[in-house]
């Protein structure tokens, strides 16, 4: 879908009013947006721009457009006027497609539930067979689609039912069909970027590839995964950071491969050259799937 400006804006207004985006948040830069939503950069600075005349973003040299309140300026009389305005052209295209004054009503009634729409989606969790990896999950849905959420283990279903709906990988859907009654489910299928499995690839003649983690019970799954996708027959020796210390393996090998929730350790100690980050690619379809909940309503 492509989307105009006004629509870039009035999403982005309502996920202000529902806390989606809160304030004193960056918004992603025009560039990030409109390639998350398929548009023009130019497109989605009109729609910043609108939205900084009413107040509720403001522009600021270096950080970008900021969010400056939850609504806006508009007084009670304003907002009246605005939604009349709206609802009666509203009403002018439902008559010209047939519908009388008793079908429009039932129609106004039935979506009046909307209002509760907000209060549904305001909080969105990614879950993943670790946390870890719930975070590396919703850092890349965040990243490339431009939707936050909260991570999760998928064992914490005290947590999960705190919230509204839930980013679930694939391979995990089965174990959270039966919330689907009480949430908005979204299956998401993602794989790692190729880009780091061919620069992984390119090394495939070491003897041992060295995997550092934040959390221990991340390393089985994660190897499991590459020495699948890569077919690699040598050895991963793998640890978990401690505190501020990272595991003695990495000294004596040659290539690093490590989760963002470990990089400010592991690139802090290691050479550029000696080590590639983990990261997922979300698949075209669960993209639009997901914009589609928040953008293309």
């Amino acid at each position: 879908m492509q989307h105009s400006a006004s629509h870039i804006a009035d999403r982005i207004r309502l996920m202000i009013a529902t806390k989606q985006f809160q304030v004193g948040e960056t918004l992603p830069s025009t560039r990030v947006l409109g390639k998350q939503l398929g548009t023009s950069f130019h497109t989605v600075r009109k729609a910043y721009h609108q939205l900084a005349t009413e107040g509720l973003i403001k522009s600021e040299k270096g950080r970008g457009f900021l969010i400056m309140r939850q609504s806006t300026l508009l007084d009670k009389s304003e907002r009246l006027e605005l939604g009349a305005t709206r609802i009666r052209k509203l009403l002018e295209e439902l008559i010209g497609y047939g519908l009388d004054e008793a079908e429009a009503e039932a129609i106004f009634e039935e979506q009046v539930s909307f209002m509760e729409w907000p209060e549904r989606i305001q909080s969105i969790a990614t879950v993943g067979e670790t946390l870890e990896l719930a975070r590396l999950l919703a850092d890349s849905i965040k990243e490339q689609i431009g939707v936050k959420s909260t991570a999760v283990e998928a064992s914490d279903f005290d947590e999960i039912t705190r919230h509204d709906a839930l980013f679930v990988p694939i391979q995990l859907i089965n174990q959270f069909r039966s919330l689907g009654e009480s949430l908005r489910i979204l299956p998401v299928v993602f794989h790692y970027d190729a880009d780091v499995l061919l620069s992984i690839m390119d090394r495939a003649g070491l003897d041992a590839i060295g995997l550092v983690t934040s959390e221990e019970d991340s390393i089985p799954k994660i190897i499991s995964e590459l020495k699948s996708l890569m077919q690699y027959e040598g050895a991963f020796v793998a640890g978990a950071t401690y505190g501020k210390s990272l595991p003695l393996f990495v000294r004596n090998v040659d290539l690093v491969v490590y989760t963002p929730a470990s990089a400010r350790l592991v690139e802090s100690r290691i050479a550029e050259k000696n080590r590639i980050k983990l990261e997922y690619i979300i698949s075209e379809r669960s993209a639009e799937m997901i914009r589609s909940e928040l953008w293309d309503q």
